[in-house]
């Protein structure tokens, strides 16, 4: 893992999204990475949610103004590199960040497209689907999908297919992991207008894991922020993700925790 920022100033990355009790995902999955790769992280909180390391059991939105307001304080404050959006939970909320992000043109918008619960409770509805597809997704630098949401929002079975649809609908880069696959590795593979064009494999992990697309996603935010080009970020990313999946902890009942804090080796 190596290029975290060397200046005393952090960069600034904003995440937006839901809180996780358990601490396993959302918004503190996202600081907790952000901080370990040199960032600072500030957040607007778009969903409480009653949660363990097993599944979720109740999804409350905060009002679409409400998390507004927060981002636009941090944005008015604080000169925010990066933008990561995760769970938004609420078609409402994902207009109201359409009208934020197109105010803010020039700051890179990673979006994790959390639409289910590791445990399999859904968490987005057929609206905001649609608004994610419509309206989110022209405003989106890169979308980091599992291949599961990819399949999921393309409503096609192929992922090159999926791939195509979801760059027709105007996000620049998109990023398809493949930890739901049945392969010996886990593919990761970006596209780009044009096609497939970068594959990383990783050694697959024996657990499953309660918040690694907030790992990654928040990673790649990051070290986006920092100065690193999208293929560098992407590896530096999936590395600290992979290490932190890794060295995760078993502490619930459910899912494993993802050492976001393990202390790194850095060339």
């Amino acid at each position: 893992m190596t290029n975290l920022a060397s200046s005393s100033t952090p960069t600034i990355t904003l995440a937006i999204g839901g809180h996780d009790p358990s601490g396993g995902a959302g918004i503190q999955a996202d600081i907790e990475a952000i901080a370990a790769l040199g960032g600072y992280a500030t957040s607007a909180i778009t969903c409480l949610t009653i949660q363990d390391t097993c599944n979720v059991q109740q999804l409350i939105p905060v009002d679409p103004k409400t998390v507004i307001a927060q981002a636009e304080a941090v944005l008015a404050d604080l000169p925010v590199s990066a933008i990561k959006i995760g769970l938004i939970g609420d078609a409402a909320i994902a207009h109201a960040l359409v009208q934020l992000l197109e105010q803010h043109p020039t700051i890179p918008v990673i979006i994790d497209p959390v639409l289910a619960a590791g445990g399999g409770t859904p968490l987005a509805s057929k609206t905001l689907k649609q608004t994610l597809l419509q309206e989110l997704l022209p405003l989106t630098y890169l979308l980091t999908p599992n291949s599961q949401e990819a399949r999921t929002l393309a409503g096609t079975s192929e992922l090159d297919a999926c791939a195509e649809i979801l760059l027709q609908n105007s996000c620049q880069h998109l990023l398809i992991t493949g930890t739901h696959e049945e392969s010996d590795e886990v593919i990761n593979t970006l596209y780009s207008p044009g096609g497939a064009t970068n594959h990383w494999q990783w050694p697959r992990l024996p657990d499953e894991y309660h918040g690694s697309g907030c790992t990654l996603a928040a990673a790649i935010a990051t070290l986006l922020a920092q100065g690193q080009n999208l293929t560098e970020a992407l590896y530096n990313a999936q590395e600290f993700a992979w290490q932190s999946l890794a060295h995760a902890h078993k502490l619930g009942r459910g899912q494993a925790l993802p050492h976001r804090l393990y202390q790194h080796k850095h060339d």
